[in-house]
């Protein structure tokens, strides 16, 4: 069988005698050592492994470990009360969830005859956080704003719509210079709230100032005491049959693919007849229709 085996090889590879001997051994080793490996992994696998020694020495490195004492009072239960700022202790501000900076900085300010007169007086406190601020801000037990003797009368009396506008600003009109005296308002956000006005067409509703990027919660509620839409304002339209994708796409609500689908169905059907046309647009359902109207119009 050998003898046959060999004069096979020998005439497979064209060798001779010597090194056909050679290669009958050599082919065994290495069959063994393909399967011998994997063998030995599987049967290792399945060894019961004894984590005793990695376990003492996990405990004796965690007997030096330092305890981090300070770690636990981010992981403290909050509550709400109400309470004066002016006035609050270090443990009461500690269990309204104000974390320990920023109750050092309230002690501070104390100390050096500070006095929180408004609730949003808090705010001027650095690294007060407008979320957590609008979370405490039915708690704190001082007015919205200061009021004079004067306001006081006033107060008394039955307000009209008209005094009410004497006292607020109308958002399509304001300028920067007005933006900015609203507290959270810089020259940034001020000229950020006009640019996106005007690419709108104006606002209709102060609900839109919610889609200007980098108004929080806090800044848009201010905005809201303070601002007004004039209901008969007019916004600045679109035309449906006149503009073109980049003077379509120009405005906020208008993406490219729409713009783009808009002039095709011009191109394929002709002008609009009527507004109520461009919801054959599948781009355009009843949602978004309701909300880009008011901007729409099918005249230059």
């Amino acid at each position: 069988m050998i003898n046959r085996l060999r004069s096979w090889t020998r005439a497979f590879f064209g060798i001779s005698t010597r090194e056909a001997n050679g290669l009958l051994i050599l082919l065994p080793l290495l069959l063994a050592g393909v399967f011998i490996i994997p063998v030995y992994h599987h049967w290792q696998s399945q060894q019961p492994v004894d984590f005793t020694d990695n376990q003492r020495k996990l405990d004796s490195l965690l007997a030096y470990w330092p305890e981090q004492k300070d770690s636990v009072i981010f992981l403290k239960e909050s509550v709400r009360f109400a309470f004066d700022p002016n006035t609050a202790t270090s443990a009461q501000l500690d269990s309204l969830g104000f974390p320990p900076y920023l109750t050092q900085r309230i002690q501070n300010y104390r100390n050096k005859n500070g006095k929180f007169k408004i609730k949003t007086d808090l705010l001027k406190m650095y690294g007060m956080d407008t979320l957590f601020y609008s979370q405490l801000e039915p708690f704190i037990l001082l007015p919205d704003q200061l009021v004079n003797t004067h306001n006081k009368i006033q107060k008394e009396k039955i307000v009209t719509t008209t005094e009410l506008k004497s006292e607020s600003f109308d958002i399509n009109l304001a300028d920067s210079a007005q933006l900015i005296k609203i507290y959270g308002i810089g020259s940034k956000l001020s000229a950020r709230i006009i640019t996106y006005r005007n690419k709108l067409g104006g606002f209709i509703s102060l609900t839109q100032l919610r889609e200007v990027p980098g108004l929080d919660s806090a800044v848009i509620g201010q905005l809201e005491k303070k601002y007004f839409v004039n209901p008969n304002f007019q916004p600045r339209k679109i035309s449906l049959n006149h503009a073109n994708e980049q003077e379509l796409n120009n405005h906020p609500y208008i993406k490219y693919n729409l713009a783009k689908a808009i002039a095709t169905y011009r191109f394929q059907h002709g002008n609009f007849n009527t507004l109520e046309e461009v919801k054959k647009i599948a781009l355009v359902d009843e949602t978004f229709y309701s909300k880009i109207l008011p901007y729409l119009s099918l005249n230059p």
